[in-house]
């Protein structure tokens, strides 16, 4: 019987070992997602009242948990009985990435009215604030969803092959780690201001009160930055997965004598464009219709 359950503790041992080695290798194959997936998300998470900006966080990070528990499972049967069917999710996943990248870089060049009913204003009732706050966390947790099904799919690519057993707790960690790691880290961006608050009211310590003045003049810079690194993000996801997984494009950019960031961010672009230009014209068709 103790021979047995040692036996077993050994067991257990090696697989948590086999488990620590892959994930780091996964989470290495992820790094640039997960770079991208905080930039998107710490743009997509600004913009709200101060006093909610914890709790709609708390919102959005709570729908990624769920995004993955429903994202984890398809993966892994999908995996299993129709691997053919993962690349083709990717590309629709990098559509939808591409054309929302697309769509930020249109409204940068061209000018427009700006959409009232996604602004909040002081003149606004407490109800017409969440009503924008319900509208900005759909959006965001729509496209946690597909980055996070971008993630899931490239951390499983790194443990096909594997036991099950191994492949769940790997690909489990990385999820894990993708929603702690970016919301987390989130957080701490649109807390920024709070925190050099609390240190401008320390007079007794000037440095404190210097480093709080940078803090709370830098939050709009970074905030103002993030919108942009979140948009180039966007491209560069949808671009890679066009470039890794559609043919056509790839033979097209292999020959070309550039960094492989310009070709992806290129084929994201054009792609993404192109997607909006569809969806505007169908726009224009119903409402004429």
């Amino acid at each position: 019987m103790a021979s047995g359950f040692f036996a077993l503790l050994d067991d257990i041992a090696a697989l948590m070992d086999d488990v620590a080695v892959m994930g780091k290798v996964a989470t290495k194959k992820t790094a640039g997602i997960l770079g991208d997936d905080l930039a998107v998300n710490a743009e997509k998470a600004s913009g709200f009242v101060a006093s909610r900006e914890i709790p709609v966080l708390w919102v959005i990070t709570k729908g990624s948990f769920l995004n993955k528990l429903i994202i984890l499972p398809l993966a892994f049967l999908l995996s299993a009985f129709i691997p053919a069917a993962i690349p083709l999710i990717l590309i629709g996943g990098a559509i939808y990435l591409a054309y929302e990248g697309a769509e930020k870089v249109y409204e940068m060049i061209v000018p427009h009215q700006e959409n009232k009913s996604e602004t909040v204003s002081a003149k606004m009732t407490k109800e017409e604030v969440l009503a924008i706050e319900k509208t900005k966390v759909k959006s965001a947790i729509v496209t946690d969803f597909i980055l996070s099904l971008e993630i899931i799919i490239i951390a499983l690519g790194t443990v096909i092959g594997k036991p099950i057993m191994e492949q769940v707790l790997v690909v489990s960690f990385v999820a894990v780690v993708a929603t702690v790691g970016v919301y987390g880290i989130v957080a701490l961006i649109v807390r920024m201001d709070d925190a050099g608050f609390v240190l401008k009211g320390m007079s007794e310590k000037p440095l404190a009160q210097q480093l709080g003045n940078v803090l709370v003049k830098g939050l709009p810079i970074v905030i103002k930055s993030l919108g942009y690194i979140g948009t180039v993000a966007l491209l560069l996801v949808a671009g890679g997965i066009f470039v890794h997984y559609i043919d056509f494009i790839h033979h097209l950019t292999e020959g070309i004598g550039l960094p492989d960031i310009i070709k992806e961010f290129t084929a994201g672009l054009v792609i993404g464009l192109a997607s909006l230009m569809v969806v505007m014209l169908l726009k224009k068709l119903i409402g004429k219709g």
